[in-house]
């Protein structure tokens, strides 16, 4: 896509320029000019103008004396000598003595240059510059570029990001694929009668390609595309940002049809409770968006699109049928999504032709588009520091690690003790997953240290999409993360550190089964904890009295506790499993999954 710039420089860079050369004028052009209309003479010609009654005016200061003829209209100045009788002898000349002498020179020569010439180079300056603006902007330059919106002007072209770019996302697609029919053949639609929505609004995590989709909107749609952050709205002063909500939307109009997109749209559309500090500028920006937007006619062929990760924030009054009519999920992709994904970025590095992307995208189970990308990146720069000309499935399962677990800390040296006890640890947690019925198959194990601060992990993969989880599966989940717990105190009798992590997703997992879940007993199907920012990490918050608090408490400590003790008596009745494969992961760091489920069943 072809951008088209806006003028960088606003008119106030302009008039700050025209301001300093006034003050140059003024600071030394002025006093130089003044000095050039007094003569300077000697001390002689002064005494003999005074003898000959030829001193108009005198101004006697401390180290010189200025005078003037008797017309007053040449001025001169000489320096002061110790003479006793110059008084007098100025006083029978005739002489009038004044104390300010040289601002009465050329009184109207001096108003000229003083005021009215830099007034009037003020004035041109500014009117020409004005002018310059305005016929670059189009005649829509705003005073000192406040007010004027800064969107972005894209144009069709034939390179750019297309809907054959953007993978995963196929019901995204259809809907934003509609949006573009409609604007370049709106005759299909009127013709039955149907309307185009005025608004449709992107949400999803971060990550999950709404601002791609918005570009590949740009790049298929033969139409002006606006592009502009929520940010970008919001202006120290009062009523800048409504002014720019204006300004967007009178372009729209000029160029209709056309597409309006407003990036990060909760930075203004956040609901309005009155806890706006400081001034309401945020409020107003939102009332005129409001207005712009409801203010159109129908089929007018001007359509926004709008992203946000935050959409229980924003106003009710902007979500509603009339403004943003569609909302387009935008959630992260699916197996075959993300096989998809994969096979499009692998397209812009070079790979060996032997990679399975469906295995790959198993082991990026939960990965973003832009985490996917990532990943294929860290394949290709593996490669090209391995010397290799290709990236292979090798490098693509490394990446999928360093994104997940950072990269292999080389300088890590663990002590034969208490490698022994990470090998264990891991051991425990792949055994327990693997001997209960509904775990994900264990891919791989290792125990090398990595930057994220892991000192090792067990990698488990999903067969295919997991869309629903039981209570059993969750309940052997949080069997899986005390696995490891539990085989310290199986082979080594005592306990440490490394369970932090794995104690803090089990307690996790455990609370939300009860309090949201409904998988309790005594609270059956009541909710306890409510969702905030599901899109971005779905904190949450209870709901309920302080005692339920304390039941809730009570009945997590117990779920966790029996899947630990659980564990235990798996790993018991497998001590043997349990030392040969801590034995050879202790060995050889890493293993896979085929060489652990070898040992295990003892083929």
């Amino acid at each position: 896509m072809n951008e088209v710039k806006q003028p960088k420089k606003p008119m106030m860079f302009y008039y700050t320029i025209a301001l300093l050369v006034l003050m140059v004028i003024n600071f030394f052009a002025m006093p130089y000019l003044s000095e050039r209309e007094v003569k300077e003479v000697d001390y002689g010609t002064f005494i003999q103008m005074t003898d000959d009654q030829k001193i108009g005016k005198v101004e006697i200061e401390d180290n010189e004396i200025l005078f003037s003829n008797k017309d007053e209209t040449k001025f001169y100045k000489t320096g002061r000598m110790d003479d006793p009788n110059l008084t007098m002898r100025l006083y029978d000349s005739g002489a009038k003595f004044s104390s300010k002498i040289v601002e009465q020179m050329n009184p109207v020569a001096s108003v000229i240059l003083s005021w009215v010439l830099p007034i009037l180079i003020f004035i041109a300056l500014g009117q020409w510059m004005s002018k310059k603006l305005m016929n670059k902007a189009g005649g829509n330059s705003m005073m000192f570029g406040m007010g004027k919106s800064n969107a972005k002007i894209y144009v069709k072209s034939s390179e750019g990001i297309r809907f054959k770019d953007v993978a995963g996302e196929d019901e995204a697609k259809e809907n934003l694929t509609e949006i573009v029919d409609y604007l370049h053949n709106p005759d299909k639609f009127k013709s039955i009668g149907a309307q185009m929505p005025k608004g449709v609004l992107l949400v999803g995590p971060p990550g999950t390609g709404k601002t791609m989709l918005a570009k590949a909107v740009a790049g298929e749609a033969n139409v002006p595309f606006f592009s502009m952050s929520g940010s970008e709205f919001v202006e120290m002063f009062v009523g800048m940002g409504a002014s720019k909500v204006r300004d967007l939307f009178k372009q729209a109009k000029d160029k209709a049809p056309c597409i309006v997109f407003i990036d990060e749209i909760d930075a203004i559309g956040k609901k309005r409770d009155g806890q706006f500090a400081g001034n309401d500028e945020r409020e107003q920006t939102l009332n005129q968006l409001l207005t712009e937007m409801d203010g159109f006619e129908g089929n007018n062929g001007v359509i926004i699109l709008a992203a946000t990760n935050r959409p229980e924030s924003l106003d009710p009054a902007l979500t509603r049928p009339g403004r943003f009519d569609r909302r387009v999920p935008v959630e992260l992709p699916d197996l075959k999504g993300r096989e998809e994904i994969l096979k499009v970025h692998a397209k812009k590095v070079k790979t060996t032709g032997d990679i399975d992307f469906n295995k790959i995208a198993r082991m990026a189970s939960g990965a973003s588009g832009a985490e996917l990308a990532n990943i294929v990146n860290e394949a290709a720069l593996r490669a090209v520091r391995d010397g290799r000309a290709a990236a292979s499935e090798a490098d693509l399962e490394e990446s999928i690690e360093v994104v997940i677990a950072g990269y292999q800390k080389k300088n890590a040296i663990l002590t034969d003790k208490e490698k022994w006890a990470v090998a264990t640890h891991e051991i425990g947690h792949a055994m327990v997953a693997a001997l209960q019925t509904n775990s994900a198959p264990v891919q791989k194990i290792t125990i090398i240290p990595r930057t994220s601060g892991a000192l090792g992990y067990t990698m488990q993969v999903e067969e295919g999409n997991h869309y629903l989880m039981t209570k059993v599966e969750l309940e052997n989940k949080i069997a899986t993360l005390t696995g490891g717990r539990a085989a310290e105190e199986v082979m080594l009798g005592s306990i440490s550190t490394g369970a932090a992590n794995d104690i803090e997703q089990a307690t996790k997992l455990a609370r939300a089964m009860i309090t949201r879940y409904g998988m309790s007993k005594d609270f059956d199907m009541v909710a306890m904890e409510t969702v905030t920012n599901q899109y971005l990490g779905g904190d949450t918050s209870l709901a309920c009295s302080a005692q339920t608090q304390a039941d809730i408490d009570k009945q997590v400590v117990a779920l966790v506790k029996a899947q630990h003790e659980k564990a235990g008596k798996i790993l018991l009745e497998h001590r043997d499993k349990l030392a040969e494969l801590s034995q050879y992961l202790y060995d050889r760091e890493t293993i896979t999954g085929e060489e652990f489920m070898k040992i295990l069943k003892g083929a």
